[in-house]
């Protein structure tokens, strides 16, 4: 490093406290949850967008997606059709939900609409799903850099998480918004320069390509479909569209967001400016990968043992081959910064508003006031970042938590897309078929990607490695296989392709939940708050003939309730959520039909 690459890493870590100390102190005064938590619903849409693209690219995808590229091809790529498909679905089916109730936390629905039961379920599985995650969100990235760069991975881990607890904990929601802004131009600048930088330095676009596609690593409709293959068309498309859906419409540090601007219309605005970040940003990390392959084609530093693993190769190439280049390390590193403060500052804001709204008042009971809202909400802020930090000197002496986490990630978040689904697409479902799905698909995933996680361990590979060579290799590198062959194969579920465990996650939840609910008594749909259900569904079942309704014991051109849930009180909210004296039980209707009880 050089004074000018020290410079521009300080630019952006003085400049993300700058933003965090400017809300805190010199902005807008915050005294209720809400205004700490959701920036007082008065955020602009594109800082909106690019928060969202920065929450969502990891420092791990930062550095995981150039070696994807290099190792095993371009057909993970292809999940940027599942962000195209995936702004629809959450603006049309799940957002209108969400706005309309205009709830801080995202899992008080599941009380509103099932009991709290299943709200704390869900509330406690994203709490242990995300401090475990951001640890190793921070952990992984710097330990790579550490390798490569000699950068001390404690050093690295130590300023990423003062910088965040300083500007998240104390400037909110908003804090948190704009300076994800200022990040995510920085982690964009940072691998534009990279790829450009690159770029030049070989033949250009066209004879990048060409080799990338003589060695079989332009790959993108591998219609294999088996689903224990790694990566195919199937598995990325449709098991990256439930992913990346759990990540749009049932991670709660998303759905704060949404909830950040003024109408649902710059919502929607800012999820498909945030999707277009999103291919721009995978684009470039395949390029990147693919000029890379270009620079190592005839000696691939893994084999020769220049890296200790694919991780390290994009922070590898930098420093070698970019590094003489004054700032550009500087950069890269800021680049990776930015990913991992990111991750971290949305983490730890939604963990205060689960924690708060789910655990300390549904859960436990306790009654916080209004004007102490702000000032909790920073503390519970300020302990979730101190617990995720401490949490890496475990997971440092832990290295298989790494792979169980990212399962686990994705786990979770097929669960809750499933609750919320059962909750919003079938009318009918109750609270038993809820709790019961939920648990059902819990153990099934779980089982599967700790069995995984357990045959990986025992020399397993499911990746499709792309042949590399040492054939120009100043040292004497050892060839090696790419693959060790196992004499049993693990059992086919711990074959199954991790992309589509959020599928099979929320698919169980909601098919068990259906079935549970058959067998324990349907839920009377006409004792449903409408607002509770997704739009499509409402006109959908609106449309049937009058005969269908009363078979399947719904209203007749049910209007929407007198009484909206912005004009019930908090405590008479709190109160009335459960029961049929809940507000959103008492429906209006042309043609009644009495509810059965």
């Amino acid at each position: 490093f050089s004074w000018i690459d020290y410079l521009v890493l300080a630019i952006v870590l003085i400049g993300s406290c700058a933003i965090g100390i400017f809300y805190a102190m010199v902005g807008p005064k915050q005294t209720t949850s809400e205004d700490f938590l959701l920036g007082g619903s008065s955020m602009g849409t594109v800082p909106t967008a690019l928060s969202l693209a920065a929450g969502f690219v990891t420092a791990i995808e930062l550095l995981g997606n150039p070696s994807e590229m290099y190792y095993h091809g371009s057909q993970f790529w292809m999940i940027c059709f599942s962000f195209i498909l995936v702004v629809p679905i959450t603006s049309y089916l799940y957002l209108p939900v969400f706005r309309d109730l205009q709830l801080t936390s995202s899992y008080e629905y599941l009380e509103l609409r099932f009991n709290k039961y299943a709200r704390i379920f869900a509330a406690a599985m994203y709490v242990v799903q995300m401090v475990l995650y951001t640890s190793v969100a921070v952990y992984a990235p710097a330990l790579a850099l550490s390798h490569v760069t000699g950068t001390n991975v404690y050093l690295a881990v130590t300023i990423v998480y003062i910088v965040c607890i300083i500007y998240a904990s104390q400037g909110g929601m908003k804090s948190v918004i704009m300076t994800d802004t200022f990040q995510a131009l920085v982690l964009l600048i940072s691998i534009i320069a990279v790829m450009a930088i690159g770029n030049n330095m070989l033949n250009g676009l066209g004879s990048i390509l060409e080799t990338t596609a003589s060695t079989g690593r332009l790959e993108f409709f591998n219609m294999n479909p088996s689903p224990t293959v790694r990566h195919t068309f199937w598995s990325v498309v449709i098991g990256g569209t439930f992913y990346w859906t759990t990540m749009f419409c049932a991670n709660q540090s998303s759905i704060q967001k949404y909830m950040s601007v003024e109408t649902i219309s710059q919502a929607r605005r800012s999820l498909w400016t945030a999707a277009i970040g999103l291919i721009l940003i995978f684009s470039i990390n395949f390029y990147t990968g693919a000029i890379i392959y270009q620079q190592y084609q005839h000696c691939d530093p893994l084999k020769n043992k220049e890296i200790t693993a694919a991780d390290e190769l994009l922070p590898s190439y930098v420093m070698k081959i970019q590094g003489h280049l004054q700032g550009i390390p500087g950069l890269f590193v800021s680049g990776i910064f930015a990913a991992s403060l990111g991750t971290v500052a949305s983490a730890m804001n939604s963990l205060a508003a689960v924690s708060m709204k789910d655990l300390l008042e549904a859960m436990c009971g306790i009654n916080i006031p209004d004007n102490k809202g702000a000032k909790i909400s920073k503390w519970l802020s300020l302990f979730f970042g101190i617990l995720s930090f401490a949490l890496i000197f475990i997971v440092e002496q832990l290295g298989s938590v790494l792979e169980v986490a990212l399962t686990f990630n994705g786990i979770t978040g097929g669960i809750t897309l499933g609750l919320f689904s059962l909750g919003m697409f079938f009318p009918w479902a109750n609270s038993k078929g809820a709790l019961i799905g939920g648990l059902v698909g819990l153990g099934l995933v779980s089982w599967m990607g700790l069995g995984a996680q357990i045959a990986a361990a025992s020399g397993y590979d499911s990746a499709d490695t792309k042949p590399v060579s040492v054939a120009n290799c100043s040292c004497n590198a050892t060839q090696m296989l790419t693959s060790m062959e196992a004499e049993e194969l693990p059992m086919w579920l711990y074959r199954v392709s991790y992309l589509w465990y959020s599928a099979i996650g929320c698919l169980v939840t909601f098919i068990v939940g259906v079935i549970i609910s058959f067998i324990s008594g349907l839920n009377n749909p006409t004792d449903l708050n409408r607002q509770l259900i997704s739009p499509p569904v409402k006109t959908l079942l609106d449309s049937l003939p009058s005969k269908v309704r009363e078979c399947l014991n719904l209203t007749i051109k049910s209007k929407e309730p007198t009484t909206s849930l912005n004009t019930i009180s908090k405590d008479e909210e709190r109160s009335k959520k459960i029961g049929l004296d809940n507000y959103g039980l008492s429906m209006e209707s042309e043609v009644p039909i009495s509810p059965s009880v």
